[in-house]
C-alpha cells in the first residue's frame, strides 16, 4: 500500500482528514475487507465441518442446482446438503438491497421445487435498521417456503442440536487462549 496512488487524499484533506488519518483509514478499510471475507469463510467452513463430523460423506458441500425459475443466476449453490435439508450458511448478512430479497426468494423456491427444505443459518444478525428489515423479510420467506431460518443464539444452538458439536464453545475457547497468550 505504500506505493499506492494517494492522489485521492486531496479529497480527504478537503474534508479535513489529515494525511495520517487518511493512511489509517485506507489501511483499516483494507484490513476490514480482508477480515470480513475470511472471517465469514472461516465460520461457514467450520459449520460445514460440524455437519461432516456428524453425517460424514452424507453431508455434501457446495451443491449447485439449476435455476428453474429465472435466467439469472443460472445456478444456485447450496452450502451444505444433508438428506433433504439444504443449508445456506452465513456468518452475518448486512445486505440492504431489494435485489437480495428477490434472489433469495427465487433461490428458496428453486431449492423447494428440487425437493429440498431450505434452511438458513446465520450466526450474527445485522445492526442496521434496513438490514434487519431485510432479514425479517427473509425469515418470513423461509417460513413461507416451509423452510427454517436460524440466527444468533438459535443458529449456534441448532448446530449443536443437529451435529453434537459445540461450535460456539470451541471458538470461545480458542479466542480465550489467544487472548491469554497475547497477555503473557
Amino acid at each position: 500500500m505504500e506505493k499506492d496512488d494517494k492522489s485521492h487524499y486531496l479529497i480527504y484533506q478537503v474534508l479535513q482528514v489529515t494525511l495520517e488519518e487518511g493512511e489509517m483509514i485506507d489501511i483499516y478499510q483494507n484490513k476490514g475487507r480482508f477480515l470480513y471475507k475470511y472471517a465469514g469463510s472461516f465460520l461457514e467452513e467450520a459449520a460445514i465441518l460440524c455437519f461432516e463430523y456428524k453425517f460424514g460423506e452424507e453431508a455434501l458441500k457446495k451443491v449447485k442446482i439449476p435455476n428453474t425459475i429465472g435466467q439469472r443466476p443460472k445456478t444456485f449453490e447450496i452450502d451444505c446438503l444433508v438428506g433433504d435439508n439444504a443449508y445456506e450458511i452465513k456468518w452475518r448478512d448486512a445486505t440492504t438491497d431489494g435485489d437480495h430479497i428477490t434472489k433469495e426468494h427465487t433461490r428458496m423456491q428453486v431449492i423447494k421445487d428440487a425437493g429440498y427444505t431450505p434452511n438458513r443459518i446465520m450466526f450474527y444478525y445485522p445492526n442496521r435498521t434496513q438490514a434487519i428489515r431485510i432479514q425479517q423479510t427473509l425469515e418470513t420467506l423461509y417460513q413461507g417456503a416451509e423452510g427454517h431460518y436460524y440466527y444468533g443464539d438459535a443458529a449456534w444452538d441448532y448446530i449443536y442440536e443437529v451435529t453434537s458439536v459445540d461450535l460456539k464453545g470451541i471458538l470461545t475457547k480458542i479466542a480465550e487462549e489467544n487472548r491469554a497468550s497475547k497477555e503473557q
